[in-house]
Order: structure tokens, then C-alpha cells, then sequence
């Protein structure tokens, strides 16, 4: 029940953040039935951890709310004892999280996006707003006076025809109208009353002076042909390749070859700038990896040049010569990095993309297992079973878990932590929470009492300073 309430949940969050891109589109309800069922797998990764912190809370809770962990403990039967074959659960819950994850989630993400991105794709339903010309319909150009959105009537009809690729040389206007598409969306019917049109028509000869043409009519009909309004799917080949839609093999090979691709292209570019002489040496001798004859240099060896002492000795011509080729390779190597900075920065990412996924399938799998360890005697010590505040206590659990995560991943993405600490990061945070309450409530502690922290204070606090402040705040109290 907990599992279906967390994928309800979290697939409202998604409508909202997609609404922009399903509503105007005339989508069927197959298809959109068919984008939410892919987005909710999507989004069972996240279900997992949040559904089992809600469950073992309100399990607990509910065994504490009746006395049944007190009649338990009586008969010598520990609280871990009764958590023990729950446990078990949780590492089976556990791996079909990661099984989903490797195995699954792929072939899933792989068909939403592509689904997503036709959607995107996909042309709104013709909507004409009031006093605004709409140019969605295939050479032409309409504006409309008012809307009457009770009778779907269109009143101040103006149309610019660009069929021909001419500029206004045919404008037609109407009193009213209704405008119509066909069910296979190929054809727009717009009905016209009341109305004129006006047309220059083009004379063969070279004539400067073209006829003008005027017509009345009190009804007319256009059928117009309209293009892309039919709702087409993307080739999923396009996507095949990206790193949400790879299992954790795929992962690994995809993220070597980036890696050895991007050593590749820094190497290129470190041989290829230009520096002084013993810089150049120093660095080639560091990008040739596999080679056994790689000369060592130590900072003895290396010979800094004071050029305010060298170039005095030196003819003039010869002095300016030097500034000019130092001028010129300096502003050569600074053009050069900034051209390839933005280039390496992006193919950094994709591998940073690709390590990330790589974590993030047993990092979000393990949450399973780490959540079960903090709901299970949280609801121990709470002792209130149900919906209500088991689940404020799980959002507010799962939001503070969301933040942490997302602050490892982002410093994780910009190499400010390493990969594995930055992916993690959350889960060591949240492990020895888990484990000092689980402790917690094999004790007994009653930490969730306002006496325990109360006692806790009084023993800090010297007994001679709450009495002196007893005394400032009741001033009777001597008498």
C-alpha cells in the first residue's frame, strides 16, 4: 500500500513539472496513459527507499501504539529479535531494487524519453487568441477579433494567404466563422460569413501595374492541408546510447572509452602548446606513459631565466624579436585553451554522467536497506501508527535524504569530491542514524521525551543557577 501511495505521490510531482509539454497537444489518452506508465518506472528508484521508511514506521508504530512490542519484550523477546525476520526482507527488497535498476529501469527510461521527447516534438491544437496573429497554420496568417467561447464562434476574421510564398497580395476578411479540424488532423475546414476578399494578381509581360481583384461572398469554405498535427514517434536509436539507458557492463565500457578518449585529446593538446624549452621537455616526458626511457627531472635541473638580466646584453632588434615571439605565443596558447576548455569540460561531464548512473543504481538500492534501519525503530520509539504521522515524520526524513543526496551528487559532478564520496555521501550519513537508533530503541531510549532531555539539561546546569534564575523570575518566592 505504501509503495503504491510513494509512485502516486511522486508521479504528481512529475505532471507538474511536464504540464507545460502534454496539455494543447490533442494527445490520445492511449498515449498519455502510456507516458505516465513509463514515468512511474522511472520513478521506482525513488519509490523503493521512500515506501519501505513509510511502511517500518507505520509497522512499529502501530505494534507500539497496541502494546505489542511491550508484551513482546515482557516475554523476552528483544526488539531486534522481531525486526530480525524483517530484515531479511529488506535485503530481498534490496536486491530486486538493484535488479530493477540494472536490468529494467534501462529498457524503461529508454522508451519515456523517446516517447517524451515526441510529445515535445508534437504541434499544439490550432488555439486562436484574441488580437494576435497565429502563424501555426501552413501559409497563412490569421488574426482574430474575439473568441466566443460558448459558441465557438470566431468574429473579425483577417487572413494573410502565403501559399504562394508572396507577401499580402491575397487578404480575405469575414464578419464571423467557425474553424474545424478533421479527425485524421490533415485538413483544417474554416467557414467564413460576411465577408470580402482582396487579391493583386501577377500579369505575364513585364507590366508594372497589376489588376486588382475584390469579391464578396456571404458564405465560403477553405479547406486548408495541415502538416505535423498527427502525433509521431521518435526512432528510439537516438537515445540508445545515453547513460540512463545503460545497465552497469554497458556503464563501464561506455565510461572507458570516454575516459581513454578524453586522456587522448588532453595529451594532443598539452604536445601541441607551446612553451619554453624545458617546460615542452617536462611535459613530454609526462605524457609518455608506457615509456621506459622517460627522463626524470628534478627542480635542480631545471634552469630559471631572469630575462631583465639576459636580454640588456642583447642588440636591440634582437630584444624586441623575443618580446614579439613571446607575445605571439602566449596569445597562441591562450586562444588555444579557450578554444578547447569548453570542449573538454563537456566530455568531462558525460564521464562524470556515466559514473554517476554507475553509483546511483547501488546507492539508491542500498537506501532500501538504510531507510528500513531508521523507520523500523523510529516507529518503535514514536508509538503512533496509521497515515499521519508516519507519513509527515517519512516525507520530511525522505526531503532531508534528497537534499544531502543531490549536494554529494552536484560536488560529485563538478569534481570538487571525488565520485564515490560525493555519490555516497548520503548514504554515510544516513547509515549511522539508522544504526544509533536502532540501538536507541533496543535500549529503550526514550529519546523522543521532553523529561529525558529536561534531565539531561539539569545535569549540565548547575542546580545553584536554576534556582538564582527561579528566584529573578518570581520574586515572592523568598517570602
Amino acid at each position: 500500500m505504501t509503495f503504491f501511495i510513494c509512485v502516486f505521490i511522486l508521479l504528481m510531482q512529475f505532471l507538474w513539472k511536464y504540464v507545460d509539454d502534454l496539455v494543447g497537444k490533442g494527445l490520445d489518452w492511449g498515449i498519455l496513459a502510456e507516458l505516465l506508465f513509463y514515468a512511474s518506472f522511472g520513478l521506482l528508484p525513488f519509490a523503493f527507499p521512500l515506501a519501505m521508511l513509510l511502511a517500518s514506521i507505520m509497522t512499529f508504530g502501530e505494534l507500539g501504539e497496541n502494546y505489542e512490542l511491550v508484551a513482546m519484550k515482557s516475554s523476552g523477546i528483544s526488539l531486534f529479535r522481531v525486526m530480525k525476520p524483517l530484515i531479511f526482507l529488506a535485503i530481498f527488497i534490496t536486491c530486486t531494487a538493484f535488479f530493477f535498476a540494472n536490468n529494467i529501469l534501462p529498457h524503461t527510461n529508454l522508451r519515456f524519453t523517446t516517447l517524451l521527447w515526441s510529445v515535445k516534438q508534437q504541434r499544439p491544437e490550432m488555439v486562436l487568441q484574441e488580437g494576435v496573429f497565429t502563424n501555426e497554420i501552413d501559409g497563412y496568417s490569421v488574426r482574430v477579433g474575439k473568441v466566443d467561447n460558448r459558441t465557438n464562434t470566431l468574429h473579425d476574421i483577417l487572413i494573410y494567404d502565403h501559399t504562394n510564398n508572396k507577401t499580402n497580395e491575397s487578404v480575405t476578411v469575414a464578419d464571423s466563422g467557425f474553424l474545424n479540424i478533421t479527425e485524421d488532423k490533415n485538413y483544417m475546414v474554416l467557414t467564413l460569413f460576411n465577408g470580402e476578399n482582396f487579391s493583386e494578381e501577377t500579369m505575364e509581360g513585364g507590366r508594372t501595374n497589376y489588376p486588382f481583384r475584390r469579391d464578396r461572398f456571404y458564405k465560403q469554405v477553405l479547406n486548408i492541408r495541415v502538416m505535423n498535427f498527427d502525433f509521431q514517434r521518435r526512432d528510439e536509436s537516438i537515445f540508445r546510447n545515453s547513460y540512463r539507458m545503460l545497465n552497469i557492463n554497458q556503464l563501464n565500457y561506455a565510461k572507458d572509452s570516454l575516459a581513454a578518449d578524453y586522456k587522448l585529446r588532453v595529451r594532443n593538446f598539452i604536445l601541441n602548446t607551446r612553451y619554453m624549452a624545458q617546460l615542452n621537455q617536462r611535459l613530454y616526458a609526462r605524457m609518455m606513459e608506457n615509456d621506459s626511457l622517460i627522463k626524470t627531472f628534478t627542480p635542480d635541473s631545471v634552469k630559471i631565466i631572469d630575462p631583465s638580466l639576459l636580454l640588456p646584453g642583447q642588440e636591440r632588434w634582437n630584444g624586441m624579436e623575443v618580446y614579439q615571439n613571446a607575445i605571439y605565443t602566449a596569445r597562441n596558447n591562450f586562444q588555444e585553451i579557450n578554444n578547447i576548455e569548453n570542449n573538454l569540460y563537456g566530455r568531462k561531464k558525460r564521464i562524470n554522467q556515466h559514473s554517476m548512473e554507475f553509483h546511483r543504481k547501488f546507492a539508491l538500492s542500498f537506501a532500501v536497506l538504510i531507510f528500513f534501519f531508521i523507520g523500523a525503530p523510529l516507529g518503535a520509539i514514536i508509538r503512533k501508527g496509521g497515515l499521519g504521522m508516519p507519513v509527515v515524520v517519512s516525507v520530511l526524513l525522505f526531503i532531508l535524504y534528497y537534499i544531502v543526496s543531490m549536494t554529494g551528487e552536484k560536488s560529485a559532478r563538478e569534481d570538487v569530491w571525488n565520485m564515490a564520496v560525493g555519490m555516497w555521501f548520503s548514504s554515510a550519513i544516513f547509515l549511522p542514524v539508522g544504526i544509533w537508533l536502532t540501538y536507541k530503541a533496543v535500549r529503550d531510549s526514550a529519546i523522543m521525551s521532553a523529561e529525558t532531555y529536561t534531565n539531561f539539561f539539569k545535569k549540565i546546569i548547575p542546580e545553584k543557577l536554576i534556582r538564582k534564575l527561579m528566584k529573578d523570575e518570581d520574586p515572592s518566592a523568598d517570602q
